[in-house]
């Protein structure tokens, strides 16, 4: 089964990760208990100051892995075979009421195989925004669920040996997976490039299918070799159609950066000083887990850098900078990163490209994966938008922007933000978006040839009254915002979701677009969560659509407005 599993490992001297990377080998006898006790640190720690990694060297475990907050499970194989877990990798929900789901944040396995032996042999992938699922092979079926409600969620370049069964789930976006069976559907899944789609089509049940992903780069990740060795792999550009995981025939095609050729930061004793002098050396960067307090951003100038997080490394600017920019070059890859705004105005915590420079990089384009902002919840935090896109050929994987709803510092002025996301590079690509709460437009799309495969957003829950939220004579922000200039843009899957806490408060869209034939939305949902009846959405897009203030769902499919 593992090509790359010798008994050698522990020739080398392990890298300093820091203490909050846990290494395991089969051959240790207590894993099990020190998993527990973090996972005892960590399973209700929402804004707690934890950050954990587990790296697993190839091998045969037996093991229940439960994940909590800000924790990463990571496979040190060069394919997911090579790790092998019979027990369970899971999340689930019993620190909320009803095994509600809808908070399960920032959590994630990669690059490993589970055999289900726990919870009537199926794991349980209980999750909400901020997590992700990558390179997992479950021999057996997944719960996306466990009894309450759920909001997640992201999978990619997995197989499920068994069935898929999303239960409450409410909206999850699937790309370059296959399992034998899907079953469920709430309001928006959403799948891409996958090899088995379930039947059925939009909007009974809830169900977009694309049958290829248009350009692909999976994620780069850490393995380790037979003689001890640690690299990172670099999964090769595939700019055409695909279908399936990469590694479904041999390893995935790439290339290896030997671990020497990485910064090793440590939130203890790294800044944006020491960070940004390595990387002005020629390194690539990996950011161990914790929480870094930056004194300006972090400068990613070198094209084809990488930029790694292992278990949720948080990124606090203390000045009113970004926490990350990215120059406009080709190549660069970044993720695994939560980007959290600071006490002084950021104008946006990550930054690809700049206004005055309009290369193009079709031919090798910056990948951003599992890129997480927020503004409040752990600290008072502001800053006027969470990402912005500058560079034309950005491809974007699995990003969830959140201006806290609930925490510190969670008020209508308190944790003060405009906007999620704003483009305006050209033929930009996301796969799986989700933005929330933001006070003005959530996205804001300004460039040409836009694609999103994949958008969810809540409105602010928070505006006092309707006069603290309008646009001129337009009653609220639409969610999603096509530039009136724009001539071509491609989405697919579009969920807007209303909570207003007061009475009479309106968005009148929840998505603008210009009304041209090169602008193009598939399935579109709209939804009233909360029990206020005499607040919603009035329309879906450009006035069409019913309104979502006494009932609870509306749909509509503008294929060509």
């Amino acid at each position: 089964m593992s090509l790359f599993f010798l008994p050698a490992h522990d020739a080398v001297a392990a890298p300093d990760f820091g203490p909050n990377v846990l290494i395991f080998d089969p051959a240790m006898p207590d894993i099990q208990q020190r998993i527990d006790a973090v996972f005892a640190r960590q399973e209700s720690s929402q804004f707690g100051p934890g950050r954990v990694a587990y790296l697993f060297k190839p091998g045969q475990y037996q093991l229940d892995v439960q994940m909590g907050f800000y924790m990463q499970a990571v496979g040190l194989g060069r394919s997911p075979d090579d790790v092998q877990i019979t027990g369970a990798v899971r999340s689930m929900a019993a620190w909320m009421r009803n095994h509600n789901a809808t908070c399960n944040f920032w959590r994630g396995a990669e690059n490993l195989a589970v055999i289900p032996a726990l919870t009537d042999k199926v794991d349980v992938w209980a999750v909400s925004q901020g997590t992700m699922l990558r390179r997992v092979h479950i021999r057996g079926d997944v719960n996306l669920w466990a009894g309450g409600w759920a909001s997640g969620g992201f999978l990619a370049d997995s197989k499920i040996d068994g069935r898929i069964n999303s239960g409450t789930q409410q909206q999850w976006l699937s790309r370059n997976s296959e399992w034998s069976e899907w079953t469920g559907s709430s309001w928006n899944m959403v799948f891409v490039g996958v090899a088995r789609p379930p039947a059925g089509r939009w909007p009974e049940p809830a169900y977009t299918v694309v049958d290829e992903t248009p350009i692909s780069r999976e994620k780069p990740y850490l393995f380790i070799d037979g003689a001890g060795n640690y690299s990172v792999f670099v999964p090769d550009l595939v700019a055409k159609g695909t279908k399936g995981i990469t590694w479904a025939n041999g390893p995935t095609p790439g290339t290896v950066l030997p671990l020497d050729r990485f910064y090793l930061a440590h939130a203890d004793r790294d800044n944006a000083a020491s960070i940004n002098a390595a990387l002005q050396a020629g390194q690539n960067l990996l950011l161990t887990p914790g929480i870094y307090h930056l004194e300006a951003a972090i400068e990613v100038n070198r094209p084809d850098t990488v930029v790694l997080g292992l278990g949720f490394p948080t990124l606090v600017p203390d000045r009113g900078s970004p926490a990350v920019t990215i120059a406009d070059v080709d190549g660069v890859k970044v993720g695994g990163l939560l980007m959290e705004a600071g006490p002084v105005n950021s104008p946006t915590l990550l930054q690809a490209g700049d206004a005055s420079h309009h290369s193009r990089h079709a031919a090798n384009p910056v990948f951003l994966y599992d890129i997480f902002c927020r503004a409040g919840g752990a600290t008072t935090g502001v800053c006027s938008c969470f990402v912005t896109i500058e560079s034309a050929d950005v491809v974007g994987d699995n990003f969830w922007l959140w201006r806290a709803d609930h925490g510190t510092g969670a008020s209508w002025n308190g944790n003060r933000n405009a906007h999620g996301l704003i483009v305006n590079g050209r033929d930009v690509t996301f796969y799986g978006l989700f933005v929330e709460h933001t006070q003005e437009y959530q996205t804001l799309w300004n460039g040409e040839g836009g694609r999103v495969y994949f958008y969810q957003s809540e409105l602010p829950y928070d505006p006092p009254r309707q006069a603290a939220w309008m646009n001129g004579s337009t009653r609220g922000y639409a969610s999603y915002k096509v530039g009136a200039g724009v001539t071509t843009h491609e989405a697919w899957g579009l969920g807007v979701y209303s909570v207003f806490h007061e009475p009479n408060v309106f968005l009148d869209n929840a998505i603008e677009a210009p009304d041209v034939p090169g602008v193009k939305l598939h399935h579109l949902v709209t939804l009233r969560l909360g029990a206020q009846t005499t607040s919603g959405i009035n329309h879906i897009v450009n006035g069409r659509g019913d309104a979502v203030i006494t009932r609870k769902m509306a749909r509509l499919d503008e294929n060509q407005p």
